[in-house]
């Protein structure tokens, strides 16, 4: 399959609806079919649980930041996170995750501390990574783990 006809199992963030988007198309912000919300943003989409299940077995990568709101190194993390976003769209997707309203997610994917970061490529966990940190070092995180295009 070349490069042009490759094309990506994409969940909506804000339905959780599966689409299908053309490789070609990632960075021409790309919108659900079914609600018009994008699909790959330079943003990071807060989620819930029903959603993360279905958007961990995209072929996109997706970087989940599990947070709550009482956890102040989350807070400061938030925006370095948002920075990540801006440098790693269109080749993964970041998403967040409150601990809080959403245990069932804490529970799943066995989280023992926040912030915590797990990526997820091609269906399956790749790495994982706690603790608040710079932009610039998740972006160096998720590129030691998987491929992305400069």
């Amino acid at each position: 399959m070349t490069q042009s006809s490759q094309s990506y199992r994409v969940t909506c963030l804000d339905c959780g609806q599966a689409n299908r988007v053309p490789a070609e198309k990632l960075g021409a912000n790309p919108k659900c079919g079914t609600c018009g919300g994008w699909l790959v943003s330079h943003k990071v989409t807060e989620v819930d649980f029903k959603t993360l299940a279905k958007a961990e077995k995209d072929d996109l990568p997706l970087l989940v930041d599990f947070w709550a709101p009482w956890c102040g190194p989350c807070k400061a993390m938030a925006p370095q996170f948002n920075m990540a976003a801006e440098k790693l769209t269109p080749h993964v997707r970041l998403a967040k995750i409150n601990t809080q309203v959403n245990p069932s997610a804490t529970q799943r994917y066995r989280i023992q501390g926040i912030p915590a970061f797990i990526l997820f490529a091609k269906g399956r966990e790749v790495a994982r990574a706690a603790g608040a940190r710079p932009a610039g070092d998740l972006v160096n995180f998720v590129k030691s783990k998987i491929s992305v295009p400069a």
